[in-house]
């Protein structure tokens, strides 16, 4: 069974019918025991990194020391980072080093909204059997910035930024699989795979 982290915030009936659809039984629930029974756990986003983060709080040690897949999307894959400068300087995750920044001003219209390619830059097995070059969904006006061992796939939006981000366990995604067709299925379907090992 996958886990949707139910905390306030987050597309959670989109995913939830995503992940369903390839074919795996999934439960969105803000249930610790729930959640620690999980073949993989998937953190959602939608909406300010600091309120995301407190209302994770309750289940923030049972993410980091998560021995499961864990992915995360959009503002969930963010809060893997070790601080925001969204609304101040907060601190997240610290599961992946680095800092979630704006776009500058100048890149064009904020949020980056509406689809656009990714560029494989490493290999991973959740990636399996998609295209170099395919487009998904984004929304987001916040980006990822991390060292490069720790990079999947760039997009580029006026600037060259981090798309999709990886480390041991943990995956996140700055666009929305879930919302990205076939392309977004696929993933899914990948991590699912993952999480079935």
């Amino acid at each position: 069974m996958i886990v949707i982290v139910n905390y306030g915030v987050g597309n959670l009936k989109s995913i939830s019918k995503a992940i369903g659809h390839v074919g795996c039984e999934v439960k969105v629930t803000n249930d610790p025991n729930v959640i620690k029974r999980s073949e993989g756990i998937v953190l959602p986003g939608v909406g300010a990194f600091k309120s995301a983060m407190e209302n994770l709080k309750p289940y923030s040690n049972l993410i980091t020391n998560a021995e499961v897949p864990v992915l995360g999307i959009c503002l969930g894959m963010q809060l893997f980072a070790s601080e925001s400068e969204e609304g101040g300087l907060h601190r997240g995750l610290n599961l992946i080093p680095g800092r979630v920044v704006r776009f500058p001003d100048w890149v064009g219209k904020i949020p980056h909204m509406g689809w656009n390619q990714i560029r494989i830059v490493k290999d991973h097995e959740v990636l399996d059997e998609v295209e170099d070059g395919s487009f998904v969904y984004f929304v987001h006006s916040y980006h990822f910035v991390t060292d490069e061992e720790f990079v999947l796939t760039k997009t580029e939006y006026g600037i060259d930024f981090v798309s999709a981000v990886f480390r041991d366990n943990f995956i996140g995604f700055q666009f929305h699989p879930e919302k990205s067709g076939k392309v977004g299925l696929r993933i899914l379907e990948n991590f699912v795979k993952i999480c079935k090992r």
